[in-house]
């Protein structure tokens, strides 16, 4: 087994190195002078189970490219397999045709990535998970909600913890985190006015005195998050925080969760963290370096990786 890494989360890519116990594999990706990508594979890896990680976060089409000329030169050095391990698989939040004339480029980037020379495809917490379809190969879609179950309950007492979904779309990750703390649920009824933007109308459920967990797959401008703490707390919530696997946080979204009334916003590295993100007052970042290593683990070995989350 070789492990292999782009420039979007090398230290998220060391770290599961560590829980294998495994050196990163020595391969050059550089640039010339026009941002043309070359990738020099360093190493003999004829015969190996290569993986290669690489999250297609900002900027996502540079990193998306490098992933793909990575596979490229590990299938022409006749490595044996080639798993593709995406913590974040950007362009997901693409998956259907949202009016007329426009791109499914989730399905898009999928096809890319099969043809680039990927056997099989690991990734976290798709935003919609019949993206797995889109692959004509084996996908491993692992699921952040034991990492983020295990925090809470290490951070917070359990009995007046009341998990709440920011949109009905979100409603199963969050009864799969209610079931696992044995807690009640609620939901964020909103309307959106125009892409980036929502109004917060109505939430279902009795929110009076219980510490809110909003739990989602992608936080972006945190708009919608920050819409959803305020009108908890309006709701006599006794105080909210939020777990959220892909901290995208783009623009001004740092700032942003600063001054509102979240308590504290957790997210995964899946992403590598900014600077800005690192420093920020209620912001904590947790990993899934061991997760994503033990995945890695039995994948090579032929275990089940399903089983990691019964």
């Amino acid at each position: 087994m070789k492990l292999f890494v782009g420039n979007s989360n090398r230290s998220l890519a060391e770290s599961i190195g560590t829980y294998l116990e495994l050196p990163l594999g020595l391969a050059s990706v550089r640039r010339f002078a026009d941002q043309e990508i070359f990738v020099e594979i360093q190493e003999n890896v004829r015969g190996e189970d290569c993986f290669v990680i690489q999250s297609t976060s900002y900027p996502a089409n540079d990193h998306l490219m490098e992933l793909l000329i990575i596979m490229d030169a590990l299938r022409r050095a006749s490595a044996r397999r080639i798993t593709a391990v995406l913590p974040y698989f950007g362009y997901a939040r693409q998956d259907r045709k949202a009016g007329g004339r426009t791109p499914i480029s989730a399905k898009l980037v999928a096809n890319l990535i099969t043809r680039a020379g990927a056997d099989r495809v690991m990734t976290m917490d798709l935003h919609a998970g019949q993206i797995q379809g889109f692959f004509d190969i084996p996908t491993d879609n692992l699921f952040a909600v034991p990492l983020l179950a295990r925090d809470i309950k290490e951070h917070l007492e359990t009995d007046n913890v009341m998990i709440v979904s920011p949109d009905v779309g979100g409603v199963v990750r969050a009864r799969a985190l209610a079931k696992r703390l044995d807690a009640p649920l609620a939901i964020v009824d909103k309307r959106r006015e125009k892409p980036g933007e929502s109004e917060v109308m109505n939430i279902i459920g009795d929110v009076a005195g219980r510490h809110c967990i909003l739990i989602d797959d992608i936080i972006d401008s945190g708009g919608t998050l920050c819409n959803a703490a305020d009108a908890l707390m309006a709701a006599g919530a006794k105080g909210v925080r939020a777990y959220i696997t892909h901290g995208v946080l783009s623009g001004g979204a740092v700032a942003r969760i600063g001054a509102s009334s979240l308590e504290e916003l957790v997210i995964t590295d899946s992403i590598e963290p900014t600077k800005a993100i690192r420093e920020a007052r209620n912001i904590r970042v947790i990993t899934t370096a061991t997760l994503l290593g033990e995945a890695i683990a039995r994948t090579t070995s032929e275990q089940s990786v399903s089983s990691l989350f019964d």
